[in-house]
């Protein structure tokens, strides 16, 4: 019997898999430290906001996100025009790719980088091109190398998930030159609220400047929206032009518009997330090196651990083991770090009892 036949490639496609979501029992608390969710929750502001439009749920959005456009455009000092609002920055990703990348195109990723990119590259028939990273940090000279007559577009997300390592701004402006003019270069920005270093920029700057780059951010993590859906991007007038001929009409709600807004207006709500995260990110970094476990620099809200091989002290065993103590961790096999688990910084609380777990975990306990 016949049957539709999904188009070539589809298949060859692995499916994204998401950090686990732990199941609750009773007598035991349990702390989802799997998928980079601020442990502070949205902005009480945003949540008012949330709930402010709950009466008007049957109207259809304003098409094209002008609101929250507009708070973007003066919190980041952009024009409006040139920014456009996706469900996530998951959706504006695959909207690129559907844009600019055709069957027999080739799109570069580096070898630990956000799933999504093979996946919106092979969804429209591009090949995924794998740039070889060094010290689990992009390579621009590898990135380079890796360019073809069929390249068309670059993905690199900076800083970096699942790693937690960031591309200096003079090394992402060196990228950019080395690229022909027709390569689209992508800079995802999603955790560049967390970044503290002088030589780092979230690539506004680039945009500003050239025709061939676009920086994409996200409301899922240091405003913790991540269940509303909403990201954005900001891009050269022809490449907001083209997208939006393809975005859906009603792709931002007006729940997640307006609490968007409200997140991005409480700086307060912002700084004192960054702080938290930094200062913890620091502790967690030196507390678990004294266990005899590697981890590698973060300047996002994670980190990344690395464990040994041997039998009872691995990646696996390790997260079995913290599981049965209701901490819930990111395996990275999916990503090719077997050896590694990432946490997501969370509470205080959950925090020490992950560096207590892990202390009797290397201790055989």
């Amino acid at each position: 019997m016949s049957r539709p036949v999904p188009n070539p490639g589809i298949l060859d496609i692995a499916p994204y898999t998401p950090g686990k979501s732990p199941v609750a029992e009773p007598g035991r608390k349990v702390f989802k430290l799997s998928a980079n969710e601020t442990p502070f929750g949205p902005s009480p502001k945003a949540i008012e906001a949330f709930k402010h439009v709950a009466d008007h749920l049957e109207d259809y959005p304003e098409g094209t996100s002008r609101v929250l456009r507009e708070a973007i455009g003066r919190s980041f000092g952009l024009d409006p025009n040139r920014i456009i609002c996706g469900a996530g920055s998951d959706e504006i990703l695959n909207l690129l790719a559907h844009t600019y990348l055709s069957q027999g195109d080739e799109a570069i990723s580096t070898t630990h980088g956000f799933l999504v990119y093979p996946i919106a590259t092979m969804a429209v028939g591009a090949k995924n091109v794998v740039a070889q990273e060094t010290n689990l940090t992009c390579d621009v000279d590898a990135i380079l190398k890796a360019v073809t007559p069929k390249t068309k577009l670059v993905w690199l997300a900076n800083p970096n998930n699942p790693t937690g390592t960031y591309v200096p701004f003079d090394e992402v402006k060196r990228l950019r030159a080395g690229l022909p003019s027709h390569v689209l270069l992508v800079l995802d920005a999603a955790y560049c609220d967390y970044v503290s270093r002088n030589d780092y920029e979230m690539g506004i700057e680039l945009v500003a400047t050239t025709e061939n780059t676009v920086v994409t951010h996200t409301f899922s993590k240091i405003h913790g929206l991540a269940a509303l859906r909403i990201g954005w991007m900001f891009g050269p007038e022809h490449i907001i032009d083209a997208v939006n001929r393809i975005r859906g009409p009603f792709n931002v709600s007006t729940p997640a518009m307006y609490a968007a807004v409200a997140a991005i207006e409480d700086t307060a709500h912002q700084a004192m997330s960054k702080q938290f995260t930094e200062t913890w990110r620091n502790w967690l970094t030196e507390e678990i090196g004294k266990l005899g476990l590697k981890v590698t620099p973060s300047v996002a809200n994670f980190v990344l651990i690395h464990f040994p091989a041997d039998k009872g002290k691995t990646a696996d065993d390790a997260d079995a083991f913290l599981t049965k103590r209701g901490l819930v961790l990111r395996g990275l096999k999916n990503y090719g770090l077997p050896h590694s688990l990432r946490m997501t910084i969370g509470t205080e609380e959950a925090n020490r009892l992950v560096v207590d777990g892990l202390r009797d975990f290397m201790a055989g306990k």
